[in-house]
């Protein structure tokens, strides 16, 4: 805390009792309730659970109303309250070929084995204000539907039966976990989709962009998106099998992207990837296509010195928290920095106005 003045620590009380009035808004209006939060605004929900990686509704839901709707100040309270959880074990990996799907496309294959299923998207939407909702009118019950628990294969799959699509590049270590080590160059592929996962999703988003628009070898089909639920599962030791401790709704991207061959190997479409919590299909594919950007060495591709394939510049500015902590630390007082720097060009400019002078004389 920054008590620079006197009288500094009853001045930011007042400060913090102005912004819970402000959050609160016009008595006459019903306060926002956390369960409306979760249940209306879910899209923002999941980002905040993204990048805060910490998959928990109610928690994102109150960091929102917390924050008055800035999801950045949400996304900072959601790691700072995962520091204090303790950890209990780590699950399995999931198995998003079990997922429920609640939506499924893919834009390489018309005709896929479980079907296309559009499921709640704006995709289709005209974009146009609906004052329906300002009206605060009925809304009609969407169809009824079904969710095939069935396994459903990845679309992929189907180029890797004939071979025309490299393998997907396993690594059976324990990778390094980011939330409790800091990154360190150079980072392998599965810290580099740890930090893509949580990063801003602006800033994700803008460097998928600049990797279509030309700043990276990149050309990019989406293989297949899906949305839906998932089993999480943990060993117990003294089971000794697995058990299911719930679900979470995960947003997946395979991306099939440009070809490669050579004299000795035939020619294979590559992959890139992306997973994140919740509804998060731009992120997702944002994540997707910058993954496959920052594989250019191991794919033995030219760096034409696109920004999205130099992985220390990607990886070191995509986090919200790190570049808000930065940005924002300059509005803070820095009365003896300053003081110092105007005294250093008020010398200077004396020197020069007596050197001038000198000049003008002579």
């Amino acid at each position: 805390m920054y008590v620079a003045v006197k009288g500094g620590e009853r001045a930011i009380e007042n400060a913090h009792a102005w912004l819970a009035e402000e959050r609160r808004g016009d008595r006459d209006i019903a306060e926002l309730g956390v369960p409306q939060i979760r249940e209306q605004l879910g899209l923002a929900v999941n980002r905040v659970m993204a990048e805060g990686s910490l998959y928990d509704p109610d928690l994102a839901a109150l960091a929102i109303k917390q924050s008055r709707g800035d999801l950045i100040e949400a996304i900072f309270l959601i790691r700072a309250y995962r520091t204090t959880l303790p950890r209990f074990g780590v699950t399995d990996p999931v198995d998003t070929a079990r997922m429920a799907c609640d939506r499924r496309i893919s834009a390489t294959f018309k005709d896929v084995p479980g079907g296309q299923v559009l499921g709640p998207t704006f995709d289709y939407t005209h974009r146009l204000l609906d004052f329906k909702l300002a009206a605060e009118g009925h809304v009609p019950d969407a169809p009824q539907r079904e969710v095939d628990p069935a396994p459903v294969p990845h679309v992929t799959e189907f180029l890797n039966n004939e071979g025309l699509i490299e393998d997907a590049p396993r690594d059976d270590s324990a990778p390094p976990d980011l939330t409790r080590t800091p990154l360190e160059m150079p980072a392998d592929r599965a810290l580099r989709l740890q930090a893509l996962a949580r990063a801003d999703e602006g800033f994700t988003l803008s460097m998928a962009y600049s990797t279509q628009r030309g700043y990276a070898r990149n050309h990019a089909f989406v293989g297949e998106l899906r949305i839906g639920t998932v089993p999480i599962e943990m060993d117990i030791p003294e089971l000794g099998f697995a058990v299911e401790i719930g679900e979470i709704t995960l947003t997946e991207c395979e991306t099939v992207n440009q070809f490669k061959g050579s004299k000795t190997e035939p020619a294979q479409f590559t992959r890139g990837y992306g997973l994140v919590f919740g509804q998060t299909e731009r992120k997702a594919i944002s994540m997707a296509l910058v993954d496959r950007a920052l594989r250019w060495e191991e794919l033995g591709e030219e760096n034409v010195g696109a920004p999205a394939q130099d992985a220390e510049f990607v990886l070191y500015h995509a986090d919200n928290i790190q570049a808000t902590g930065f940005l924002e630390h300059i509005k803070l007082p820095h009365y003896v920095d300053f003081q110092s720097e105007l005294e250093l060009v008020r010398k200077l400019r004396r020197e020069a106005g007596i050197s001038a002078t000198r000049e003008a004389a002579e």
